[in-house]
């Protein structure tokens, strides 16, 4: 898989393309309103970026309008760059942005709870393989 990076605009315009399947820049620009005021031309720029020089979105015409798609899938993107990022802050080592998770009380109780049973189902495969 080649590596994604995505800034936190690009970011933002992908979730509303992964929630909706497609949209047009005025369908994404309505879903971002409440967070993010947005001129039309800046989502078309960042839609036209994110399709030619990182290929993670297509579209068709619809009379005068563009309609974009994801062309890269969420989970493709969440692996890539979480692990960049483990990478790049934790020398790859993913049990070490866990651990700085836990350190800097990032993780709540429900958190904490769901990372135990995470762990215990891990350990449970690893039994059985």
């Amino acid at each position: 898989m080649s590596k994604i990076k995505l800034d936190e605009l690009q970011l933002a315009i992908m979730q509303v393309l992964w929630e909706k399947g497609e949209a047009t820049v005025a369908e994404i620009q309505d879903a971002l309103k409440d967070s993010r005021d947005l001129a039309i031309t800046t989502i078309g720029t960042v839609l036209s970026r994110l399709e030619e020089k990182k290929g993670a979105v297509t579209h068709i015409t619809q009379g005068r309008k563009y309609v974009y798609k994801p062309a890269i899938s969420e989970q493709e993107t969440k692996t890539s760059m979480v692990g960049s990022l483990v990478k790049q802050l934790f020398k790859g080592r993913s049990v070490s942005l866990v651990n700085h998770l836990i350190e800097k009380d990032e993780l709540d109780q429900e958190e904490l709870d769901q990372l135990k049973k995470m762990i215990e189902k891990a350990e449970e495969k690893n039994r059985n393989n």
